[in-house]
């Protein structure tokens, strides 16, 4: 797999979006429509896009939430190249982008019908914290914090 810098508007970006808004909408029915809003992003600078045999398959992106943190948003690898790395490794790569950037942590939110999202974010070192906004009070959602530097 080899990634792509780009934005969030570039078409392979918006493609792997799209298809991942269909996945969350069968997972959580109705009640994904309470998560939709927060998943629309303002244009950013921060994508990444992966690709396997010259096709996208994943992708992710960072959004600065202050001068010290960033959001993970976007995560995704298409199902027919899941349990191959990719996620952990576009994960890396965004974690390295951080730090490049002067970003010392990195915060995300995902949800609770997501266990293999979960189990990823715990083996790359995150760890649950309280709910931060918009996420309060929403019985659905895990969000999780690390520090990208020591």
């Amino acid at each position: 797999m080899f990634t792509c810098k780009t934005t969030n508007m570039h078409e392979d970006f918006c493609a792997l979006t799209h298809a991942l808004d269909l996945e969350l909408n069968m997972r959580y029915g109705k009640e994904q429509a309470l998560y939709d809003k927060h998943n629309v992003l303002d244009p950013i600078e921060t994508a990444l896009i992966g690709y396997e045999d010259n096709l996208p398959v994943a992708c992710g992106c960072f959004k600065q939430i202050d001068a010290q943190t960033v959001e993970i948003k976007r995560m995704f690898v298409q199902p027919n190249y899941r349990r191959r790395g990719i996620s952990s490794r576009l994960l890396l790569e965004l974690h390295m982008w951080a730090e490049e950037c002067g970003f010392l942590y990195a915060q995300l939110e995902t949800g609770k019908g997501q266990p293999e999202a979960i189990a990823l974010y715990t083996k790359m070192g995150y760890a649950v914290i309280p709910n931060y906004a918009p996420y309060v009070g929403m019985e659905n959602s895990v969000c999780m914090r690390k520090v990208l530097r020591s």
